[in-house]
């Protein structure tokens, strides 16, 4: 174990001069798959004493934000002062006094400085979200894991913000791309690590998937060890600069086409970049999504095509089962080494030759013995990314988020390398 406590001035400048005072290496984050809620969890230590925290990983949160209002006791917590470094640091929007008990607490401070809190799962937003330090230790065990003396998150005083989060979950692991304070860029101050960092997410609700923080190798075993960060398919990281504060964390990608079984879906194209005047519109990549939504022209247009696609001797089921738009019978459908086998689906990103593919077991989800369901989703998008990727499209592959240079890897299924996210090396380091 490794307890980091330079002081944050020191930290800012190891950031700002690229310092580097040992080789770099790769922090393992160990996420599991809920089975009621399918969201993603990951877990750290906080406080002290120390307490394991359950986390919802977001790829577009500001920050690591705790549900305060559950007995927070810690005998280092520190709520940050207004005009502080701590304040300027994290961005805030605003300074205050405790309003909401009548004695002061975690979360509830005089004199301290605020950035907004938000839970994805009900784009709901609370402007009085804390600004505090506290201990924290992440990472897997056996392996490198690391333990902050001074980590910088938000403590929220609201019950109402952590709706929807699976049993057990007290908080948001954010993963945004701006702020300061987000795990990947906080993490970045210790010189081991990089502002890059690779997400690989388990299929099963029974083993774990993993988030890898630093520049590589992401190693695998098949039963050899690999590196699943080789030849990845690059495109870059669009910033919208007109979806607000909000919008500035999550990461969007330009998708140009959607082929099934090589051939284009009919789309209308203008639905696939991001209106410069309203910021809506595009392709956003979530983890707090289950499953990719799309605008309802673009998701009539492609579930045409995969039906028509489609093997003759399967039968569709009507009415649908659930969110889903297509369902069909599983008895004549095939299995391979990548799942069902159904016609593949090519989300072309900036050129023709740049696409990821997803295989039969990213498309659909099987929803009973006999029954598989097209595992997109409908839905109004006006004012939304007209594409938003889900969590289900995810699992299994790796995608790795490359904040310096501004760009995202994808691989394909790593089932055609025979291998999968829970069979990650946690032991073996850069």
């Amino acid at each position: 174990m490794v307890t980091f406590k330079l002081p944050l001035s020191v930290l800012l400048l190891f950031l700002q001069l690229n310092i580097f005072l040992c080789s770099a290496e790769v922090l393992y984050i160990p996420v599991t798959k809920d089975t009621t809620t399918l969201q993603y969890i990951t877990e750290v230590g906080q406080r002290t004493p120390l307490v394991p925290i359950k986390l919802l990983v977001h790829l577009g949160g500001r920050s690591l934000l705790v549900d305060c209002d559950k007995g927070y006791k810690s005998s280092t917590y520190k709520s940050a002062v207004c005009n502080s470094t701590q304040c300027s640091f994290a961005k805030s929007h605003a300074c205050g006094d405790c309003i909401f008990k009548s004695q002061l607490q975690p979360g509830c401070n005089n004199n301290t400085c605020y950035i907004w809190g938000e839970n994805p799962l009900i784009n709901s937003f609370h402007d009085r979200a804390e600004i505090a330090e506290d201990v924290l230790t992440i990472g897997s065990t056996p392996g490198v894991h690391v333990t902050w003396s001074r980590f910088i998150f938000t403590c929220l005083l609201d019950q109402d913000m952590m709706r929807l989060l699976a049993n057990g979950v007290t908080g948001i692991a954010g993963f945004g791309r701006e702020s300061p304070i987000s795990l990947p860029n906080q993490l970045a101050l210790d010189p081991r690590f990089t502002r890059k960092f690779g997400i690989c997410l388990s299929s099963s609700t029974r083993s774990r998937g993993v988030i890898f923080i630093g520049s590589g190798p992401y190693n695998i075993y098949n039963p050899k060890k690999i590196d699943i960060s080789k030849d990845l398919v690059y495109t870059k990281l669009i910033a919208n600069k007109r979806g607000g504060f909000v919008a500035s964390e999550e990461y969007y990608i330009q998708v140009s086409s959607i082929r099934v079984a090589g051939k284009d879906v009919p789309l209308n194209k203008t639905l696939l970049s991001i209106n410069k005047k309203n910021g809506v519109g595009g392709t956003r990549i979530s983890t707090a999504t289950p499953f990719t939504i799309l605008h309802t022209s673009i998701y009539d247009a492609f579930k045409t095509a995969f039906i028509k696609a489609l093997p003759k001797n399967v039968t569709l089921v009507d009415p649908p089962i659930k969110q889903f738009g297509v369902c069909f019978s599983s008895k004549n459908i095939k299995s391979t080494n990548t799942g069902p086998d159904l016609p593949v689906i090519d989300v072309v990103l900036h050129k023709p030759s740049a696409f990821w593919r997803i295989y039969g077991t990213n498309s659909v989800v099987q929803v009973n013995k006999d029954v598989m369901c097209l595992a997109f989703v409908g839905q109004d998008q006006t004012w939304e990314p007209s594409i938003v990727i889900g969590g289900h499209q995810m699992e299994e592959n790796l995608l790795v988020f490359d904040l310096p240079g501004k760009n995202i890897g994808f691989s394909s299924s790593l089932k055609l390398q025979q291998t999968s996210c829970s069979k990650y090396d946690n032991t073996t380091l850069g």
